[in-house]
C-alpha cells in the first residue's frame, strides 16, 4: 500500500511540476518571443529526417520563417485569420464551450454518414473517403497546443490544452496571443509564420498583404499542407470570398 502511495505522490508532484514548466515559460513569452513551438520542432525533425532521403533524389525542402512584431503584419490577415478561425477571439477567455459542442454534434455527424458512404464504397470495390472532422478550438487553444503539446489526440491532451489555454489567457494579453499565433502558425510544409507565407506564396512582406491575399492565406490554416498544392481550387476561392465579407466586423486586440 505504501509502494502505491509513494508511486502516486510521485505522479501528482510530476505534474504539478510539468505544469509549473508550461505556466513559466508561458510567463517569459509576455516579454521574450518564442524560438519555437513543439509543432516546429517535431516538424523540423520529420523534415531533416525526410530530406536525407529526398536529397537522395535531388529534391529539398527549405525551411522558412521570420518573426515580425505586431504591427508588421496587416491589418487585413489578422481580421480574415480571426473571422475564419475565432470569430469571438477578443471576448472569450480562451474557450469556447459552445464551438466545442458544436464541432462535437458536427463531427459525429460526419462519421455517421462517412460510415454509411464507406459500406457503399466497398460494396463498389473502392476505397472508402475519410470522414471530414472538424474542431472547435479557438485561436488560444491552437496556440496552446502549437507550442507546448504533441500532436496526439487524447482526451488528457485535451485536457492540458484547455488548461494552457486558460493559463495563456490569464498571462498574456490577446494582442500578444494573436501575435504569437501568427508567427508561428504552420502555412504550408517548412512554411510557418505570417511573414514566411507572405513571401512564399505573394512575395511581399506581411505588412503589405491586401484582403484577398490574406483571405487566402486564412482558408490554408486548418490544413495548410493541402492546400498549399490547390491554390486556385473552387473551394478555396468560395471560402476566400466568404472571410472577405466576415473581415469587416472581425474586431482587432
Amino acid at each position: 500500500m505504501r509502494a502505491v502511495l509513494r508511486w502516486l505522490g510521485c505522479v501528482i508532484v510530476a505534474g504539478l511540476a510539468l505544469q509549473l514548466f508550461f505556466i513559466g515559460r508561458i510567463a517569459l513569452m509576455a516579454a521574450v518571443d518564442p524560438e519555437s513551438t513543439a509543432f516546429q520542432r517535431s516538424e523540423a525533425w520529420q523534415i531533416a529526417t525526410e530530406g536525407r532521403a529526398n536529397a537522395r533524389r535531388g529534391e529539398t525542402t527549405a525551411w522558412q520563417q521570420q518573426w515580425v512584431p505586431y504591427d508588421r503584419i496587416a491589418d487585413s490577415l489578422k481580421r480574415a485569420v480571426i473571422a475564419s478561425e475565432d470569430a469571438e477571439f477578443i471576448y472569450h477567455r480562451g474557450i469556447e464551450w459552445e464551438a466545442i459542442e458544436r464541432a462535437r454534434q458536427r463531427n459525429a455527424k460526419a462519421e455517421e454518414i462517412a460510415a454509411r458512404r464507406a459500406a457503399q464504397a466497398r460494396a463498389r470495390g473502392k476505397e472508402p473517403a475519410p470522414a471530414k472532422i472538424r474542431g472547435g478550438s479557438t485561436i488560444t487553444q491552437q496556440l496552446a497546443k502549437n507550442l507546448l503539446l504533441s500532436g496526439e489526440r487524447t482526451l488528457l491532451r485535451k485536457g492540458q490544452e484547455l488548461v494552457l489555454a486558460t493559463a495563456l489567457e490569464l498571462l498574456l494579453s490577446k494582442r500578444r496571443i494573436l501575435e504569437i499565433y501568427l508567427n508561428n502558425v504552420e502555412w504550408g510544409e517548412g512554411v510557418f509564420g505570417a511573414e514566411a507565407a507572405a513571401q512564399r506564396y505573394f512575395n511581399k512582406p506581411a505588412a503589405r498583404l491586401s484582403a484577398n491575399e490574406a483571405a487566402r492565406l486564412a482558408v490554408m490554416l486548418p490544413s495548410p499542407k493541402f492546400f498549399e498544392r490547390r491554390p486556385g481550387s473552387p473551394y478555396v476561392n468560395g471560402r476566400a470570398a466568404t472571410i472577405m465579407a466576415r473581415m469587416p466586423s472581425a474586431e482587432l486586440p
